[in-house]
């Protein structure tokens, strides 16, 4: 006869054995995917100084999809609690709770596995998302067509910088923020109340090429960080004016591995150039006038040529990747947004098809 405490201990080891074996499931499920995007849409382009908003980022009229709002509490994290040692709050202030936005277009079907857009410092880029979706989910012309995936706008945990929680969350050279929102962030969208109401049979691709990833400035380092440490959940990444530079807490455990943040990327380390190369396609952006250190000497702190230097490194190892300098912009431009992001949104989901 089994005692409480042996049949705990027994099944949580059925519970381990069961879990390893689900993710290997969805390994396997992952690598069998195929799709063929081609290389259309692949390399360099300049934009500017001249632009336009593009007609498929406005309301054309199209059936609306919904939308919902909740929050996360800080505390209740076990990843971003919002306690962590590198933090200064009393000079960068920590929110107590996030809020999670989401769209749902109009062309998603009820019970299908949906794929996914994480945006970065939410609601971010969502209002031209979302007209993206209304309008090209529906799009006759197959090479201008976009999938229904569900937008998922996450707000950072707050501040900038070195020593805030936004700066660990999308600074940081780590997997964390991936698992944050693979492990937290998706389960509260999935057993949200409201989203369950709408749609019962609600449900997420565990496909990690139906899961990309946006965001600007930090929020584009952040992601190519999910898509380069953990391309078994986010695999499709676009990063606008990206923190390629040394930002990262001079104080975080990663500063030991790698101690120029996402510098290491294109330079010192040339993590790109380095490592073997990963399933990930990959949208890159920086302006002409970007952030520049005051000291020409710091290089490590220049955005423009963090940008110029993550491209090379992406097309020298032959990356599906496209590259936009905008001329006559500055840092995560509006303007850049609004001319370039159906565009962008196009080319980043090409190839893609429902599992």
């Amino acid at each position: 006869m089994f005692t409480r405490g042996m049949f705990s201990a027994r099944a949580r080891c059925l519970f381990t054995i069961a879990f390893v074996g689900l993710i290997s499931l969805a390994t396997e499920a992952a690598e069998s995917y195929t799709e063929n995007p081609g290389s259309e849409g692949d390399g360099k382009f300049t934009i500017g100084p001249e632009y336009k908003i593009d007609p498929d980022l406005t309301d054309k009229g199209n059936p609306k999809g919904k939308a919902f709002e909740f929050t996360m509490r800080l505390a209740d994290s076990k990843i971003f609690r919002g306690d962590d040692s590198t933090l200064e709050p009393a000079k960068k202030a920590v929110r107590t709770e996030r809020k999670i936005f989401l769209y749902v277009p109009a062309s998603y079907q009820d019970g299908a596995k949906a794929p996914l857009l994480i945006i970065h410092d939410g609601p971010g880029q969502l209002p031209l998302v979302r007209n993206a979706l209304d309008n090209l989910t529906v799009s006759k012309d197959p090479k201008r067509k976009l999938p229904a995936f569900v937008a998922i706008a996450v707000q950072n945990g707050g501040n900038d910088g070195k020593n805030s929680e936004r700066g660990l969350e999308y600074d940081t050279m780590s997997d964390r923020l991936a698992r944050f929102i693979q492990d937290e962030v998706l389960p509260a969208v999935l057993n949200n109340v409201e989203i369950k109401a709408a749609y019962p049979k609600f449900a997420l691709t565990d496909n990690p090429w139906g899961k990309a990833v946006i965001g600007c400035s930090s929020g584009g380092a952040a992601a190519l960080t999910m898509g380069w440490f953990r391309p078994d959940l986010f695999r499709r990444v676009i990063a606008y004016s990206g923190t390629f530079v040394d930002q990262q807490d001079d104080d975080a455990a990663e500063e030991a591995k790698y101690p120029l943040g996402a510098w290491e990327y294109h330079s010192g380390m040339k993590l790109i150039e380095t490592s073997e190369k990963k399933p990930l396609r990959i949208f890159t952006h920086v302006s002409e006038n970007d952030l520049r250190p005051k000291d020409p000497e710091e290089t490590h702190h220049n955005w423009v040529m963090a940008g110029q230097r993550t491209a090379d490194a992406l097309k020298a190892k032959g990356y599906h990747h496209r590259f936009i300098f905008s001329l006559d912009t500055r840092h995560c431009d509006r303007r850049v947004f609004e001319q370039t992001l159906a565009d962008t949104l196009v080319w980043i989901w090409r190839g893609y098809h429902a599992d």
